[in-house]
């Protein structure tokens, strides 16, 4: 199963956020998943694929050609595909993927999140979809969706489609359970 992850870029963050999310990456490798991502070689993008690299998992990077430019994109995937657009890119990460994740981010992340959640709302896919939690960093995010939950601007059946999980063991039980289901 190739799992995508949505995630930071900047390398300006606390170290918890990176180990966090490195411990992910090996998760995913010691599992035998694949990961898809943006194709980052900084930030937590960076520390995702540098876990599944650690453990030789697979990595499918996606990037538009803007972004290849010395010490941006990470070298070492095992597969990378360019394109002329983000929204180029966002199609191939979501057809090249079974589960998606968001791990702390910033504005690309959000946006990345929310079009993959409405477009499992809508019933364009019914792919597992989750949070990773590190340190309470998703608890406004969580707070304001189940405030608009609560004031009507969304239905009750939208709470089922995404999970929360602050631990990466967790959070891929899920989505191997989701997957067999």
């Amino acid at each position: 199963m190739n799992i995508c992850i949505y995630g930071a870029s900047s390398d300006n963050i606390d170290k918890k956020y990176k180990e966090a999310v490195f411990c992910l990456g090996t998760e995913i490798a010691r599992r035998g998943h694949g990961l898809v991502f943006g194709g980052g070689d900084q930030g937590l993008m960076g520390a995702v694929v540098s876990g599944v690299q650690s453990l030789n998992g697979f990595s499918l990077g996606v990037a538009p050609h803007f972004f290849d430019k010395p010490g941006i994109l990470n070298n070492k995937c095992s597969e990378f595909i360019f394109t002329d657009t983000m929204r180029q890119r966002k199609q191939i990460m979501e057809d090249r993927s079974d589960a998606f994740i968001a791990v702390p981010g910033g504005i690309g992340t959000f946006e990345e999140f929310f079009e993959i959640l409405t477009l499992r709302q809508l019933g364009q896919h019914n792919k597992p979809v989750a949070l990773f939690n590190v340190s309470g960093y998703y608890d406004h995010l969580v707070a304001m969706l189940h405030h608009a939950l609560s004031q009507g601007f969304m239905r009750n059946t939208s709470e089922n489609i995404f999970h929360v999980f602050s631990d990466p063991c967790a959070i891929l039980d899920y989505i191997e359970k989701e997957a067999m289901s």
